[in-house]
């Protein structure tokens, strides 16, 4: 039988070289003049590498591990089988743009300073070399597009353009010596881009919707089954998100009473939500507020002893345009195997500027002062900064869990700290109503996702769903259909991930802090539910 730890790290390794984006995202920085290969034969080779993987740890009798190389082992292998069942069922590389776009990968080289400039801007330069065949591979590879997919691509795309042209002169001004080298392949790369978008376009001209951007059930439940790693089935997630649905309706109801003197109906509701959305930020303070409300929530968890906090930094900024168009929010940390000494961000997006002014009012309403608070709580404090800060503290004998998270507990755990801040009081019962406003979209999230990609809901109905028992405003419904459309199963892990964290955060062992069991939670990475349950002894 082979060793495992060696195995492993050798397994960890082919998959850290056989994807730059992988390598990157994990603060590896031995593959970052490079960009993934999308060809055929690149697609071929990294399935080859895939089965020979999935064979090894077959070899391996996880009984005979310890506890914490039993879990790598499981992590490892079900990674190996979610990468093979993604390039050869799914194969998203051939049909959405999205996954062909450079621009994450630059931005990383830009935005962190993790080793000195011209060692970044000399990668940089590697990445920018690379665009024009990547591009080449992508409209030779890109089959049938949805069309909302090309949509989104285009706007992406420009945004990577917009960051060659605007952040790189600021470097190089830094570093003029290395323009020979970097300015000519930067120029290729905006020619690339330019061709690009102009193919892309090509794919809006007609009446071709392309592809149906749904999964259908049974690639959806497959993919389900890979993203979740639980046992549970599509259908009793789908029963328990409804019972959350009225469960949470119920609570909100008698939140609202109390926040108006009213009767606890939805029309409360809808009077209680409408007051607290007249204080709301607009495109010019949105991040300033952002940062406010971190500060306030830092306080927050020190007084009251949540967890343990981290002199991590954190840097509030506007979403880069290259990523928008998929989530209002979101928390860019540096991967667990970056030995630097870098922030993480925290980015927000405004509003879109081609959206209509009634549009843009709806969308500053639902993220109101009140919602931004709630928001924080979820990407950063004690949300995904804070848990994420935990998680790459930790060191095994392995690699396995620095290669990435699991998304039912990253987000399990940003839902629960919402939860559990509102439920110590954090901003009030206006944040109470807002949180309580949030755990409605994160059952009709579940709802959502399974219903539009297994049961073809037409966008009508989920729009009702939302604006209706979602309370949601009329910006917020549209973006998460897109969203929706563009994405599957992300969607689901929200209400998953929420109700099996709080479940394990709820078997604190008598006489343990609620902050020694937090930070108990946080000490094994970012591990699936179901591994974590072992690793506590829960």
């Amino acid at each position: 039988m082979p060793e495992f730890v060696p195995l492993a790290e050798r397994i960890v390794d082919a998959l850290l070289e056989s994807d730059p984006a992988t390598a990157s995202y994990a603060g590896d920085h031995r593959f970052d003049d490079r960009l993934p290969d999308h060809s055929a034969v690149g697609v071929s080779d990294r399935v080859a590498m895939l089965r020979d993987a999935g064979d090894a740890l077959s070899g391996v009798d996880p009984d005979g591990l310890d506890p914490e190389d039993q879990v790598d082992h499981a992590i490892l292998t079900a990674r190996v089988e979610r990468a093979l069942f993604e390039l050869t069922e799914v194969r998203e590389h051939e049909w959405n743009p999205l996954e062909h776009n450079p621009g994450p990968l630059l931005h990383g080289l830009i935005a962190r300073p993790f080793a000195p400039l011209d060692e970044r801007l000399t990668s940089l330069a590697g990445r920018l070399g690379a665009i024009p065949d990547a591009l080449a591979t992508a409209r030779a590879v890109l089959r049938d597009v949805p069309r909302i997919h090309a949509e989104t691509a285009v706007g992406q795309f420009a945004g990577t353009a917009g960051l060659i042209r605007d952040e790189l002169p600021r470097l190089l001004a830094q570093a003029p010596a290395l323009r020979g080298d970097v300015e000519p392949v930067a120029a290729q790369a905006l020619s690339a881009l330019g061709e690009f978008d102009g193919w892309l376009r090509a794919r809006l001209e007609g009446d071709d919707p392309g592809r149906d951007p749904r999964l259908g059930r049974r690639l959806w439940e497959a993919r389900l089954w890979h993203t979740l790693d639980t046992e549970l089935p599509a259908a009793e997630i789908l029963s328990r998100a409804r019972a959350n649905l009225d469960r949470v309706s119920d609570e909100l109801r008698a939140a609202a009473a109390e926040l108006t003197g009213g009767p606890a109906t939805d029309e409360t509701v809808r009077r209680a939500l409408d007051s607290i959305a007249e204080r709301h930020p607009d495109d010019t303070t949105i991040v300033g507020l952002a940062k406010v409300t971190m500060a306030e929530a830092t306080e927050f968890v020190r007084r009251h002893d949540v967890l343990s906090l981290v002199d991590d930094p954190c840097v509030i900024e506007e979403m880069p345009e290259f990523a928008r168009g998929v989530a209002v929010a979101y928390c860019d940390p540096p991967g667990p195997l970056e030995t630097a000494d870098v922030p993480t961000f925290y980015c927000i997006a405004p509003a879109p500027a081609d959206w209509p002014a009634e549009r843009i009012a709806s969308f500053y309403r639902e993220y109101n002062d009140e919602m931004l608070r709630n928001l924080t709580v979820h990407e950063a404090m004690p949300g995904h900064f804070l848990q994420i800060a935990h998680s790459r503290r930790f060191r095994a004998a392995t690699r396995v869990r620095s290669l990435g998270w699991s998304g039912p507990f990253v987000e399990g755990w940003a839902v629960y700290a919402e939860e559990l801040m509102a439920g110590l009081g954090f901003g009030g019962l206006p944040v109470r109503v807002q949180q309580l406003k949030m755990q409605l979209r994160m059952s009709l999230n579940a709802i959502i996702d399974q219903l539009t990609h297994c049961e073809d809901l037409p966008e009508a109905e989920a729009m009702a769903l939302m604006t209706g028992r979602g309370f949601q405003e009329e910006g917020e419904a549209a973006g998460k259909w897109r969203r929706a459309l563009l994405t599957s199963t992300q969607l689901s892990t929200y209400f998953v991930g929420y109700t099996e964290v709080a479940a394990i955060a709820a078997a604190r062992p008598f006489g343990a802090t609620p902050k020694a069991w937090h930070d108990a939670m946080l000490a094994h990475g970012s591990p699936p539910p179901r591994h974590l349950r072992a690793l506590l002894g829960v």
